[in-house]
């Protein structure tokens, strides 16, 4: 039956006049229907990912949150998305707070160092000569068994200024220390830090692998014995020159 609501008799209404009037087709009743839904849908979804923004994403959690997952999946994987694929949350969402994926990692190498420097400054306590080298020693050793993800991002090289201002720095001060015991001077001081560092890192790596895994005795037993053998050295350092045959 023709509508009348525009005042001219056989002439359907205009879209102002349908709305006014209630008078809506059914095709476009269900395309308005369908859209609004989807907005709706959309906003719930910013809605929500908002909510756990302001719920807790601060940076020191995201930070945490991405040195567990490099436990769980390695350093080298540890990327914004992925971190953002974790709290279910958007990439955008989270650089607000991270400026990128190598941001994101420097920032669990400065956790690792501030971690290990902690557990080495509890370790070595009370401690002196070959007790507090092998406290030490086990401080490496132990957290890279238990976090191997940070482990490797404590060896991520950082640039000068950050380096400066990082945990490695107490570190090295406390190995410095624990070197004094042995009465050692500059400049073998420092090629004694280099030399624990290497001897502690170049085991832990190889033994992470599965370099001892196949063979007797066993790595603790090794372990052991490198640490006997580091502090006799540290005990006897050569004097420079010495073991070299004269011309």
């Amino acid at each position: 039956m023709p509508s009348e609501v525009s005042g001219v008799p056989g002439r359907s209404p205009s879209g102002t006049e349908a709305k006014e009037s209630g008078y809506l087709p059914k095709a476009f009743r269900l395309v308005h229907t369908a859209l609004w839904k989807t907005r709706e849908k959309h906003g719930e979804a910013r809605e929500k990912e908002d909510a756990m923004v302001r719920a807790g994403l601060t940076t020191e959690r995201l930070v945490r949150a991405a040195a567990e997952l490099a436990d769980e999946v390695g350093f080298e994987q540890v990327t914004v998305s992925a971190l953002a694929r974790r709290f279910g949350v958007k990439v955008a969402s989270l650089y607000s707070h991270l400026k990128n994926s190598q941001d994101l990692r420097t920032r669990i190498a400065l956790l690792a160092l501030e971690e290990l420097a902690d557990r080495a400054a509890d370790a070595l306590a009370g401690r002196a000569g070959k007790d507090a080298l092998t406290a030490l020693a086990n401080v490496y050793r132990d957290y890279a068994r238990e976090h191997p993800g940070r482990y490797t991002a404590a060896r991520l090289p950082l640039d000068p200024e950050t380096a400066a201002a990082s945990a490695g720095v107490r570190q090295a001060r406390m190995t410095r220390a624990l070197l004094r015991g042995y009465d050692l001077a500059e400049p073998d001081q420092t090629h004694a830090v280099r030399l624990l560092g290497s001897v502690f890192h170049g085991y832990v790596s190889l033994e992470a692998a599965g370099g001892f895994s196949h063979s007797a005795p066993g790595s603790d037993e090794s372990w052991a014995r490198i640490l006997d053998a580091l502090d006799s050295l540290l005990r006897t350092w050569p004097a420079p020159g010495a073991g070299h045959p004269h011309p």
